[in-house]
């Protein structure tokens, strides 16, 4: 694969945001000092950031053209197979960007490793000149990772890197049929997670939690719930969350594994405010109302991040 170009994604800063939410930095920094804040932790934040973008800019200018585009731009921006991606941000936007690049190698970047976990930015930019002219060279290895899909009987997909959510889009039931394994029943819930193993350690290993909780609680003897999936299994968890059972809902499908050769299959009950979003970002949804049926599978590439 030869490169011509790198595409550098980023977000803004936390400091950029506060200035566009209130109009100037000025009355940004009135109104949190006023509230008691620390404006120089945003200063100082922001500041980090522009100078490892700086840094990183220098490092691809060596070898190759480049260009910036912010996160808003990734559901429209068309990538091609010549584009090296790179990303300079917190891990949600290495998960955001993989759904939009076509399994397209990807670089990330942790600007600020006293700020950032950086499970996802594996690279500081300091290292990044060393990394580029490997993967220009061929002599690169990337962590593959299963994504999961969710098309709609519309023709619309989506594509999630750590987890869907499936439901409504407020604290109100969410209704709808589900269909897994060739059992199907209604269900009324607060939705249904589905986790790649990227996503494992997120926010279903905090549904896992709530359920050992509650058994610790009542002395159950039974083992702790968890999983062990691997980030490039071709598997997914499926969990339903708070079930109810009433004489038009059931509960007997709440868990499971897709695969291959399994998946799940829902069918909105929801006159409105039904969604489908993934890896938490939820402005980048489907509309699932009534008459909306979606299938849930493994997607057909895996992300790619270089080690």
């Amino acid at each position: 694969m030869e490169f011509e170009k790198a595409i550098i994604i980023r977000d803004k800063t936390r400091l950029e945001q506060l200035t566009e939410r209130f109009n100037s930095k000025a009355q940004a920094k009135f109104y949190i000092e006023r509230s008691g804040g620390d404006f120089e932790y945003y200063e100082l934040e922001n500041n980090t950031f522009y100078k490892s973008l700086a840094k990183v800019q220098e490092s691809i200018s060596k070898t190759l053209k480049f260009k910036i585009i912010h996160r808003s731009f990734l559901p429209t921006y068309i990538f091609t197979e010549s584009d090296l991606i790179i990303v300079i941000g917190q891990d949600g936007l290495v998960a955001n960007t993989a759904k939009y690049v076509n399994g397209l190698p990807i670089i990330g970047v942790n600007p600020d490793s006293e700020r950032y976990d950086g499970v996802l930015l594996k690279h500081t930019p300091n290292e990044l000149k060393t990394i580029i002219k490997n993967v220009v060279n061929g002599t690169y290895k990337t962590k593959r990772v299963t994504m999961a899909k969710a098309q709609l009987n519309d023709g619309q997909t989506l594509l999630a890197f750590n987890d869907f959510y499936i439901g409504a889009d407020s604290h109100i039931s969410s209704r709808y049929s589900i269909e897994f394994n060739g059992n199907k029943e209604p269900q009324s819930s607060s939705g249904i997670i589905v986790s790649t193993g990227a996503g494992s350690t997120g926010w279903l290993s905090s549904i896992f939690n709530m359920t050992n909780n509650i058994n610790g609680y009542h002395n159950s003897t039974t083992d702790e719930c968890g999983t062990t999936l691997n980030w490039d299994d071709n598997k997914l968890v499926f969990v339903v969350r708070e079930p109810f059972l009433s004489k038009m809902s059931k509960v007997s499908i709440g868990y499971g594994l897709i695969t291959k050769n399994k998946k799940l299959k829902i069918e909105s009950n929801m006159p409105t405010k039904g969604v489908i979003f993934s890896d938490g970002i939820e402005a980048d949804f489907l509309h699932f109302n009534t008459g909306s049926k979606v299938e849930i599978s493994i997607a057909g590439k895996k992300a790619h991040l270089v080690l």
